[in-house]
């Protein structure tokens, strides 16, 4: 049983209702004085809590443009529009997979236009988001191992070193946080990154999380990346290396939590984007 939270008198929300808990936080629909909802996001201490609230950050940047606006904050909570109930994983199955994509590339546009601010000096370094799978290339070279994580340890390498652009990123962009509400589709859960755009077109490759056969299609991989290519003005090949080195970093992660299924999940899609890749 969840105790009844106790939100901040100056939000003026009321009937609290809990919609989602995950390791990390609590989030709660709520009604707002005017009578509109509103969603408060409670974290929980944990390890990597900074991960979150340099999404805060970002929110606060990017003032509703592409992504819930930011109310409000109390600590460790955030008040946040609305976005709406609709997932675009939803989109998939009423309109296909090539309409799920566009809505993303229009998406997607949006969070790169620029910000009417400066971005924040808390956005995290893309290089440092990569820390897991340069240490895990490193050990395999240490080992004399030559794997798929030297591989992409080396492509990603040479992506940090020339930049398409460097930007304020979401850095957790797929179907479960982009959402069709009142303002349209909108994205929730940023991350707070910064780097090249590239970044936030490559976790698309690998959602929905549960449709693998659709993750695994050719030609699927390459109209994602001759989409999010035009949208991000770069190249197919330089969106797929993005790819390649995002799902490396994804089952770096996977493996530090001992979680082999998943890991070897991102594995076989990184294999399958890199066979498209030589096409190109």
């Amino acid at each position: 049983m969840t105790d009844a939270p106790v939100f901040p008198a100056r939000w003026k929300v009321v009937a609290p209702e809990l919609v989602a808990e995950t390791f990390s936080s609590r989030i709660w629909k709520v009604r707002r004085e005017d009578g509109s909802p509103a969603i408060v996001k409670a974290l929980k201490p944990f390890d990597d809590v900074a991960d979150e609230l340099r999404g805060e950050h970002y929110l606060a940047w990017r003032r509703g443009e592409g992504a819930v606006r930011l109310l409000g904050r109390d600590g460790h909570s955030m008040l946040l529009e609305y976005g709406g109930d609709r997932l675009l994983s939803q989109v998939i199955d009423e309109q296909g997979d090539d309409a799920a994509t566009a809505i993303a590339a229009d998406v997607m546009a949006k969070l790169v236009s620029p910000g009417k601010v400066p971005y924040p000096a808390e956005l995290q370094p893309l290089r440092e988001r990569f820390s897991s799978l340069f240490s895990k290339a490193r050990a395999d070279l240490r080992a004399e191992i030559n794997s798929i994580y030297v591989e992409a340890g080396a492509i990603a390498d040479r992506l940090l070193a020339n930049p398409r652009d460097v930007r304020p990123l979401h850095g957790d962009l797929h179907h479960e946080n982009i959402l069709h509400g009142p303002r349209g589709w909108l994205v929730i859960d940023p991350k707070g990154v910064l780097g090249d755009p590239g970044f936030d077109a490559a976790n698309m490759f690998y959602n929905p999380l549960d449709r693998d056969a659709l993750c695994l299609d050719p030609s699927r991989i390459a109209h994602m990346a001759e989409t999010f290519a035009r949208t991000l003005e770069q190249s197919p090949p330089a969106i797929l290396d993005h790819a390649i080195a995002y799902g490396c970093l994804s089952a770096a992660w996977h493996r530090e939590g001992s979680n082999a299924v998943e890991e070897n999940r991102e594995l076989s899609i990184v294999r399958a984007i890199t066979t498209v890749r030589a096409r190109f």
